[in-house]
């Protein structure tokens, strides 16, 4: 119930009510549709295609703005991990980050396809509301291990993913069936015209998908805010900034004593903002290598997400069964070749051209594509398992006494080179006039990541 209180533990012997793990899980449902419909499958194409010059010219400028909204989230994230532990309660920080998400995703709605002139207000929306999804995300995260006890984080976090992807996959389904359209035909996916009279001609089907991500969100988040009993709370806000600011000051010096914590965190640092960059620039890649519009890619986004639903279920058993880090090292294993296989996929033809293929007609009808398709799930089927499994070796080493700084740092650890990884990119990418040359970067980082992890010891279950 609201305002109901945590116990004084964050590792309960008992699981909360029913009601409260309900509404835990929801809050990745409730999130999803952002990074589905908007930075993936949807919204990100669109602004490749449709609103500037070219699809390298979209990745790069698209780049860059995920590495400035990194960049913000690094910085602030520890800090305010750090006044949410002072403060107690986490649920008051939701709510503004949620509001930061929602009145971001609204903002998208005015990018009209070929006008520049509103790029800076459209990227600026994107970055406002991947901060605030992100950082609601951190809170959201932090409340975890007062819900389960450590024996079932696993399936608890696993769970949550899995639920996320159904969440994405609903509302991808709902944007290609009544919203988004060919652009050529200006027909939805069942075709027909986009519902609500949405003009296809200004692609307004396509455009909605800010705007139903913050109605979305606003909806699925009331159970969370309703059932998941919160901290009580310790220091009036003012205070609990000064202190927030204070430990945060004194938390890397902690972090000197704990060289087995800030191994994985260095590791999650790296692997993480590959796989954001992955995501982020995924959709916009197959735009420009194969010309897929909004209808084929959202198909596309659909059966990733199936996939993912798969994985993230079958992650959370293998967590609590073989641990989280053996589940992350076997991810990036397989991001590692599948990511590989992406860049030697072209339109006409495989290993780098060498190997010519016929042309075809229709969904997905050439080789190349239905390899990218078969690589695409690939990557689907294991990024849900690792992020669900980085996040509960994370609730296994820290200290629960100050959980939602680590939280914050996980944060920190999962977006500071998000700044340069993603930037990376559109630097490479602008320099050779290239999406493949700017993609290739990503590989460095599941590589890098995962070396670094091998070295991580996990606790005993």
């Amino acid at each position: 119930m609201p305002g109901q209180s945590f116990p004084t533990t964050f590792s309960p012997t008992r699981s909360a009510p029913r009601r409260a793990l309900i509404g835990w899980v929801l809050f990745d449902p409730a999130c999803q549709p952002f990074f589905t419909l908007v930075t993936t499958f949807i919204f990100a194409p669109y602004f490749a295609s449709a609103v500037v010059a070219t699809p390298a010219l979209g990745q790069e400028l698209w780049g860059y703005a995920t590495g400035i909204a990194g960049l913000i989230i690094a910085l602030s994230s520890p800090v305010l991990g750090a006044i949410a532990d002072a403060a107690g309660r986490r649920k008051p920080w939701v709510a503004v980050f949620g509001a930061a998400l929602v009145i971001g995703c609204g903002g998208l709605w005015f990018a009209l396809p070929g006008d520049e002139a509103r790029v800076p207000l459209i990227l600026a929306s994107f970055i406002l509301a991947t901060v605030g999804a992100e950082c609601a995300i951190t809170f959201n995260n932090a409340m975890m291990p007062g819900l389960v006890p450590p024996e079932k984080l696993g399936r608890l976090s696993g769970t949550g993913w899995a639920c996320g992807y159904v969440g994405g996959l609903i509302a991808l389904g709902l944007m290609l069936a009544v919203f988004s359209t060919n652009p050529t035909t200006g027909l939805t996916l069942l075709g027909r015209p986009p519902a609500f009279g949405l003009d296809a001609a200004l692609r307004e089907g396509d455009r909605i998908s800010g705007p139903l991500c913050a109605l979305w969100f606003a909806v699925l988040v009331i159970p969370m805010f309703l059932f998941v009993p919160d901290r009580p709370r310790a220091l009036p806000w003012r205070a609990a900034v000064r202190s927030g600011v204070r430990e945060t000051a004194a938390l890397l010096h902690r972090l000197k004593g704990q060289r087995n914590l800030a191994r994985f965190l260095l590791a999650n640092m790296i692997y993480a903002d590959g796989l954001v960059g992955l995501f982020a620039l995924g959709g916009i890649y197959a735009a420009g290598t194969f010309g897929w519009g909004s209808v084929e890619i959202g198909i596309f986004g659909i059966l990733i997400l199936i996939a993912g639903i798969a994985g993230a279920l079958a992650g959370g058993w293998l967590d609590d069964a073989l641990g989280g880090r053996r589940v992350v090292l076997g991810g990036l294993v397989l991001l590692f070749l599948a990511s590989f296989g992406i860049l030697c996929v072209d339109r006409d033809g495989l290993l780098f051209g060498l190997i010519p293929t016929a042309p075809g007609h229709g969904l997905f009808a050439t080789l190349p594509e239905k390899i990218y398709l078969g690589l695409g799930l690939i990557i689907g089927l294991v990024a849900g398992p690792l992020q669900a499994a980085s996040r509960t070796i994370l609730a296994r080493l820290a200290p629960p006494e100050h959980l939602g700084e680590y939280f914050g740092l996980f944060a920190l650890s999962g977006r500071v080179t998000s700044f340069a990884a993603p930037t990376l990119v559109a630097v490479v990418t602008g320099l050779a006039a290239s999406q493949k040359a700017g993609v290739a970067v990503l590989l460095g980082f599941f590589a890098l990541g995962g070396l670094i992890l091998a070295g991580v010891r996990e606790p005993a279950r």
